[in-house]
């Protein structure tokens, strides 16, 4: 799948692709397979402010 999703909040990017270093996540990781405990590593806010780019 690999698709991108972008905090509302922010802007903040989220691509399986590349994963996420701020929060030392591999590339591979799917968004929907994220906890829903997760937050943006920019902003703080939830999962629920992300949509799919």
């Amino acid at each position: 799948m690999n698709d991108v999703y972008v905090c509302k909040m922010c802007g903040h990017r989220y691509d399986p692709r590349k994963g996420e270093p701020l929060q030392n996540l591999k590339p591979g990781i799917e968004f929907s397979d994220l906890p829903e405990t997760w937050t943006c590593p920019v902003c703080g806010f939830s999962k629920r402010t992300y949509i799919k780019a």
